[in-house]
């Protein structure tokens, strides 16, 4: 059973003093999946020679002026709600100034005071039938800056403008954490959702999703919000999860020690497990925010809106109920499964008028498995969902063992094949007629009188008669029958 709480489980350090807990939230940077950039018809591919998805738009080029790509706010929209955000009809975007040498244009278009998306929620589960809401502020979009490469020249720093103007959301959360690990699992809450929406890839490695980390600590009980830092540019949840608790750490003993935290900007290096000083903290008046004089405030109909609400599909946390009820599988088996889209979508193929939880072991088990082993993704699987459920099919019919199944399977993978025509082709059917089961147990129980011996006084020792049987067999009589035929054999000695 389900039980819904707001309630956090706050990680507690114990300090010299008194015990303190974390206080943590997160802004999360989404790149959007679009074709071209927020402002300008720009290519978004990763992976380009440097400085090539680059228009006059993008350069800051004088006269240069941005257009609105409308399938980016779709998109933006879409992600609200699925987050069961509040769309608003009106926002504006502003600039941002600061100068820096990967922004061209000596400002970030974003939004500040009026953003696109307004509040929302997430839930969140670590442990199970215990589900957490994490309440999201608002969602805004923004142009992504570009990236500066410090590590190919000794003396100089490059620039790679490409990732300039892609569209991000900006999904800024409540201070509602209270741990790494309910922080590590809100922003896997997010990847799924976003990528079930089609909205954002959920790349980390390639910087498509990365957050900005908050930290604070405060006494154990205390509602009072003390001073933050923030940890910029976090694109590993366990790295995340290592900042943060280095992070807690430190202003725990600064408070301790009669200091004051300061708020800043600080950067957490993999290699040394801490986070060090990168500025101190910008408010928003130090960025001169201000709307933006190319761009006239956005009025959505809410028409609209709903149009783009009837293209929602159904999201992990529905499609998750929905498994365990009408497939009969486990909790954990169902997390399991609608990890990812296409792993949700193979199951239900395979699971269409069968066991689901035969199907659910047989996916989870042998098919991730063994594609995990061979790095392939499911889209890449070289055995399809009808192939899978025509091996179920003959495990239910009594037709192959499961140790039959697996070894099909092995073949069915390898070389590919209708597993039925595989089955006769190579003799693989299961020997389930009792007479000649019988003739194979005898065999044995002939051969081995010693054993026959020692089972009148064990009878435990039966399942070395079993075993001799199914070697004899290649593994093909039907165990079941095979005990059931050395137990009366062997009785009636």
């Amino acid at each position: 059973m389900e039980t819904r709480s707001s309630e956090p489980q706050p990680r507690i350090i114990i300090g010299t003093k008194e015990n303190w807990e974390m206080v943590i939230g997160l802004e999360v940077h989404a790149q959007v999946v679009s074709d071209a950039k927020l402002f300008s018809s720009s290519s978004t591919i990763f992976g380009t020679s440097p400085n090539n998805n680059v228009d006059f738009v993008d350069a800051a080029m004088p006269g240069m002026l941005p257009v609105l790509n409308e399938y980016c706010v779709k998109q933006a929209i879409k992600t609200g709600l699925g987050l069961r955000a509040e769309i608003n009809t009106y926002s504006v975007f502003d600039r941002k100034n600061y100068f820096y040498p990967d922004l061209p244009q000596g400002y970030q278009i974003s939004q500040l005071y009026h953003p696109l998306v307004g509040e929302g929620e997430v839930f969140i589960e670590l442990d199970p039938g215990v589900v957490r809401r994490i309440r999201i502020e608002h969602i805004h979009l923004e142009q992504d800056a570009g990236k500066s490469l410090h590590d190919i020249h000794p003396s100089f720093s490059y620039v790679d403008l490409n990732r300039t103007g892609i569209a991000l959301m900006e999904i800024v959360s409540f201070p509602d954490l209270r741990s790494p690990e309910e922080a590590a699992a809100y922003i896997l809450k997010l990847r799924q959702i976003m990528r079930y929406l089609g909205t954002c890839d959920g790349n980390m490695q390639n910087g498509n999703l990365r957050a900005d980390v908050n930290v604070s600590v405060r006494p154990q009980g205390s509602d009072q919000l003390y001073t933050r830092c923030e940890i910029k540019n976090m694109n590993s949840t366990r790295f995340i999860q290592q900042a943060i608790d280095f992070e807690a750490n430190r202003q725990v003993g600064i408070w301790e020690d009669g200091g004051e935290v300061q708020q800043e900007t600080r950067l957490y290096d993999p290699g040394t497990g801490k986070t060090r000083s990168m500025r101190s903290k910008e408010e928003a008046h130090d960025y001169r925010y201000f709307p933006c004089p190319d761009l006239l405030p956005l009025e959505i109909d809410p028409a609209w809106i709903e149009s783009i609400r009837e293209d929602i599909p159904e999201l992990p946390d529905e499609l998750k109920k929905r498994l365990i009820r009408q497939y009969g599988v486990s909790n954990y088996d169902a997390d399991v499964l609608v990890a990812e889209k296409e792993h949700a979508a193979f199951f239900e193929q395979v699971a269409s008028s069968r066991n689901g939880k035969l199907a659910a072991n047989w996916v989870i088990n042998e098919l991730f498995g063994s594609l995990n082993k061979a790095g392939l993704s499911i889209n890449e699987s070289p055995i399809s969902p009808t192939q899978l459920g025509s091996i179920l099919d003959l495990i239910e019919s009594g037709e192959i063992s499961g140790k039959i199944a697996k070894n099909l399977f092995e073949i069915i993978w390898a070389e590919g094949g209708d597993p039925l025509q595989v089955v006769d082709e190579r003799q693989m059917r299961q020997v389930s007629d009792t007479g000649s089961i019988e003739v194979v147990v005898q065999e044995v129980l002939d051969e081995n009188p010693a054993q026959v011996e020692k089972f009148k006084k064990n009878p435990k020792l039966a399942g070395f008669f079993v075993g001799q049987v199914m070697q004899k067999t290649s593994g093909r009589a039907n165990p079941k029958l095979v005990n059931e035929m050395v137990y009366k054999l062997l009785s009636d000695t």
